[in-house]
């Protein structure tokens, strides 16, 4: 069964920042690249933060609310030399490391697209560093390149779905179950065995990349649930299971 890997889809020549990144080179580097956001990496490659066009514009909002004191007699008071010193410490104020938002929350290229995208909704992101065992910067993946996967044609996922999930996995007989794929969403429908078969047909076609959604009106033969919160073991059970296959 298909499960694309984020090393499968992520970009894997990064534009990154390090961090004293000034600024106007970070602006300057979103702008070029039409990007949104970029990693922020200290001297090894290991990923310390993300800094976005959404921090900088806050950054300049803070900024424009600050207090501004009256440029010319500050220059009068300032002794030879100074004005330069306080020129970088706002450089150094308003760099790549001072501005970034972290931790970085990232992801390892053997990680499923399925993880990857529950990251992005769980942190409200639309971006993931992709890193190395030991947290080195190895590529980027965005929303976008996840968003790719469900373009796949609904024929593709009915194949899918009947020889990998059915035929394959469950070894069911062809004629037992219905399977009919629109835009992405899977119904089934038919008599199974078992209702732990029902269970890990769809927790299984859910599972494929591509799919939306699955709508199952599978009914069985025998009930093999037993006790209380019935339907939490069964979604256990289906796991397990599924993690053998």
């Amino acid at each position: 069964m298909r499960h694309s890997k984020i090393g499968s889809v992520m970009t894997g020549d990064v534009v990154c920042a390090e961090f004293g990144t000034p600024f106007k080179e970070v602006a300057r580097l979103l702008a070029e690249h039409k990007i949104s956001g970029l990693p922020v990496v200290d001297g090894d490659e290991r990923v310390m933060g993300v800094v976005s066009g959404t921090d900088l514009m806050r950054d300049q909002a803070r900024t424009a609310l600050s207090p501004q004191p009256s440029l010319r007699p500050r220059l009068r008071l300032l002794p030879k030399g100074r004005s330069q010193w306080d020129r970088n410490v706002s450089v150094r104020e308003h760099s790549a490391g001072q501005l970034m938002s972290r931790p970085a929350v990232t992801i390892h290229a053997d990680d499923t697209v399925a993880v990857g995208a529950r990251t992005m909704a769980q942190h409200g992101i639309e971006r993931l560093p992709v890193v190395d065992d030991e947290d080195r910067l190895v590529g980027i993946v965005t929303r976008r390149d996840l968003l790719q996967l469900f373009l796949r044609p609904d024929a593709d996922l009915h194949r899918e779905v009947v020889e990998s999930v059915l035929g394959g996995a469950l070894r069911l007989p062809l004629t037992a179950v219905s399977v009919d794929v629109q835009d992405g969403v899977v119904m089934l429908k038919g008599e199974v065995e078992r209702r732990i078969e029902a269970t890990v047909a769809q927790r299984m076609a859910q599972q494929i990349d591509g799919v939306i959604d699955v709508v199952s009106e599978l009914t069985w033969r025998i009930d093999d649930s037993v006790g209380e919160a019935v339907e939490e073991q069964l979604q256990d059970v289906a796991d397990a299971w599924i993690h053998k296959l």
